[in-house]
């Protein structure tokens, strides 16, 4: 009988031991992945400029404007040219407007310095006119 105990109290101290490394294991992961997201990360600000005008030539359409994912304008155009200045706000932008009526969305990629941007409609295709500030 006394073997069948020393062999078990063998067995009890190897998973013991296993419990004890299973719990160093975590406890350094833990450790590890609570360290990094102390690092804060600072918000990047940018000086540059876009000023998009939509012309008069969406008179009486419907149309929505983005800037990558964030709505600028949901408006139905009257017959006046309008202006929006936008700060920049990220890395690399997208200026995407979409035409309500018949939901084709046109993208154009704006420039990292800022600039004018025209958009105009013509035979039923959306144009852009780009143009650096000065």
């Amino acid at each position: 009988m006394s073997k069948s105990i020393e062999s078990n109290k063998q067995f009890m101290i190897g998973n013991g031991l296993l419990a004890f490394g299973v719990f160093f294991i975590v406890c350094l992961f833990l450790y590890l992945g609570f360290r990094s997201q102390k690092k804060v990360v600072q918000e990047q600000s940018f000086k540059d400029i876009y000023e998009i005008t939509i012309t008069k030539s969406f008179a009486e359409d419907s149309i929505n404007v983005f800037i990558n994912d964030s709505l600028i304008l949901a408006h139905k155009m009257g017959n006046a040219d309008i202006t929006l200045p936008i700060n920049r706000f990220a890395e690399e932008n997208v200026l995407m407007v979409v035409d309500c009526k018949t939901d084709i969305m046109t993208p154009f990629n704006m420039d990292k310095e800022g600039g004018k941007i025209t958009v105009e409609k013509e035979n039923g295709q959306i144009f852009f006119i780009y143009s650096k500030n000065d």
